[in-house]
């Protein structure tokens, strides 16, 4: 039986790191499609204009320009349309405190970025069913992954 299409939205500045999860993302058994957006304006501006299409997951960086993924992460909660899409916030940051606000303002999920392919298929692989439990779930379980 073939597993469920999963459609992924990546918001990322950097484009090396969109290739590197692309690529990871290209070689995992799940089967997906992968939309990028490359600051916080895009990602919002997307959201908006497919909000009766959303994606399953976003994977969101917290550095990007114009407007950072703190502030995306704020407004989609608090955004009706978009308060249940699953975010996994994806980024390099390593501050306790940063991360506790990344659950505060909602996500369920924190993978600090690794830079080995085989760690990223590997954190990436582990997300995306905790990700999805909670697109119908409100539990109260946060996750942090390191590779």
């Amino acid at each position: 039986m073939k597993s469920k299409l999963i459609n992924i939205l990546l918001a990322e500045d950097d484009l090396d790191d969109c290739t590197f999860f692309k690529n990871a993302l290209d070689s995992l058994p799940q089967e997906t499609e992968l939309k990028t957006v490359n600051d916080g304006e895009q990602l919002m501006q997307y959201l908006l204009d497919n909000s009766e299409n959303l994606p399953e997951v976003l994977f969101l960086d917290i550095n990007m320009p114009r407007k950072n993924g703190l502030e995306c992460l704020a407004e989609i909660k608090k955004n009706i349309l978009f308060k249940d899409l699953p975010v996994v916030v994806f980024s390099t940051l390593k501050s306790v405190d940063k991360i506790n606000l990344v659950f505060k303002l909602g996500s369920h999920v924190y993978i600090t970025k690794p830079n080995d392919i085989g760690q990223l298929k590997q954190v990436i692989l582990n997300s995306l069913p905790i990700a999805l439990e909670h697109k119908f779930s409100k539990g109260p379980l946060k996750y942090i992954l390191n590779a």
